[in-house]
């Protein structure tokens, strides 16, 4: 049953005062009578412990699918709070590439005492997974699919869909082999409803696109989402089909890092599990770096203040353009890294093509500059002086071309050095265009007024 937000928030009020008074009963028959989605939004608003005891409390099919559903931190929150048992059956019921998730999130100790738990074949299976590295799809594949062979027949195949129905993670796509291994095509379940038992599948077969196990996850998962896969092969070097990539684990890996990019933009670290779930010492710890970061960076716009003092004692006017002009840079920086890393993501650009980017983004912040410094060339020129009007004026052609530029420039640098683009994005970028946004200011100030 799903309630509205009023009585689900309701509900998430009460919950803790009656697991604490030891009202079970009434507690159990609401959360056994909300569906699956709503139960995860009252787990994620819940204390570790509160969280462990409302899990105890669900039907043992409720429960896993519940569990299969929260975020990777939450489910080793839970698994810390729960008794070994309920632990090494929790973990054992996920699929392999489920367990991958979670084990890149609890201690190593933890993850050591749940792999030696699981049975032979499923321990093999997630073994297997591990020795991927870290930030590869191989850790994010499926072992568990469906595959068919070359001068196989269509209802051969079928029978095969039939046998793997219970421990198949998809089927909507098979890969389709040779007598070694090797991805030659794929067809789909709708292709094999559609033909005569006796037709070959290698007469059905499209070319397949597949990826490699030590691929980037998320270059594979965008190439999955971009092309509307419900799955991809993954293959080894040789073109072995090793596992398979759902269309949900893709947009999974893609939405994680989307999170991750939007929040470094904003100078934090991501959270990488809901707010209120969230300890206030990480909060903490995701933001202080980005803040002593910009605390020096602040130093240094005070040091290029103070080397342009005696400029600013003989045109006090001067000082009253500063939050303008530096404000702008940073916004035009801001936007060309915000487009560029977007692009880098989807794969429009390559750091091959900084050149190319580079010279977008000078014609882009010129034009921007012109406009708006003939903008404030005509309005300061009316309430101060057409001299002042003039450094204003040149002031934002010239900090718009730069602050573009360098904005355009540095995810690219970023992704060349294989560091994320988006730490080199807003907090950065506007750090060092304040710093030399004043520097072309007041040289600009002294040409123009003599000073």
């Amino acid at each position: 049953m799903t309630i509205h937000t009023e009585q689900l928030d309701q509900l998430i009020d009460r919950i803790p005062q009656q697991l604490e008074s030891r009202e079970l009963a009434p507690i159990t028959a609401e959360l056994t009578e909300l569906s699956s989605p709503d139960l995860v939004v009252v787990f994620e608003h819940l204390s570790v412990q509160h969280r462990a005891m409302a899990h105890r409390l669900l039907p043992k099919d409720r429960a896993l699918e519940v569990f299969e559903a929260l975020d990777p931190a939450l489910q080793s929150d839970l698994l810390t709070a729960l008794q070994a048992p309920e632990v090494a059956q929790l973990f054992a019921e996920l699929d392999p590439d489920d367990r991958m998730w979670l084990l890149d999130e609890v201690p190593a100790a933890l993850a050591a005492r749940l792999l030696s738990g699981l049975p032979a074949e499923e321990r093999a299976l997630t073994a297997g997974l591990l020795g991927y590295p870290q930030d590869s799809v191989g850790r994010r594949m499926t072992p568990e699919m469906v595959s068919t062979h070359v001068g196989t027949t269509v209802a051969a195949t079928m029978q095969r869909v039939r046998d793997r129905l219970a421990d198949a993670e998809t089927i909507y796509t098979i890969p389709v082999l040779d007598h070694g291994r090797k991805v030659v095509g794929v067809i789909s379940l709708r292709d094999l409803l559609g033909a005569t038992d006796d037709t070959l599948v290698e007469h059905l077969m499209q070319a397949p696109h597949t990826a490699e196990a030590t691929l980037d996850a998320e270059h594979a998962a965008r190439l999955c989402v971009d092309l509307r896969l419900l799955a991809m092969p993954i293959v080894d070097s040789e073109n072995r089909l090793v596992g398979m990539l759902t269309i949900d684990d893709a947009a999974r890996i893609v939405e994680i890092e989307e999170n991750e990019d939007s929040a470094r933009q904003g100078g934090v670290e991501p959270l990488n599990r809901p707010y209120l779930s969230t300890p206030v010492f990480t909060i903490v710890r995701s933001r202080v770096v980005w803040l002593l970061v910009l605390a020096l960076g602040a130093a240094l716009t005070v040091q290029v203040l103070s080397a342009f003092e005696a400029t600013i004692e003989q045109v006090t006017a001067l000082a009253l353009f500063v939050p303008l002009l530096i404000g702008t840079g940073g916004n035009t920086g801001n936007q060309a890294a915000t487009t560029v890393t977007r692009a880098l993501a989807l794969g429009d650009v390559r750091p091959r093509d900084l050149a190319r980017v580079l010279g977008k983004e000078v014609r882009t912040g010129a034009m921007l500059g012109l406009l708006l410094g003939c903008m404030g060339f005509g309005i300061t020129a009316v309430f101060f002086s057409p001299d002042i009007g003039v450094v204003i004026g040149l002031t934002l052609l010239a900090v718009c071309t730069v602050a573009a530029s360098v904005g355009g420039v540095m995810p690219l640098a970023a992704r060349a050095i294989k560091v994320d683009p988006a730490v080199f994005s807003n907090p950065f970028i506007t750090t060092f265009v304040d710093a030399t946004g004043l520097i072309i200011y007041f040289l600009i100030a002294r040409t123009v007024l003599q000073l």
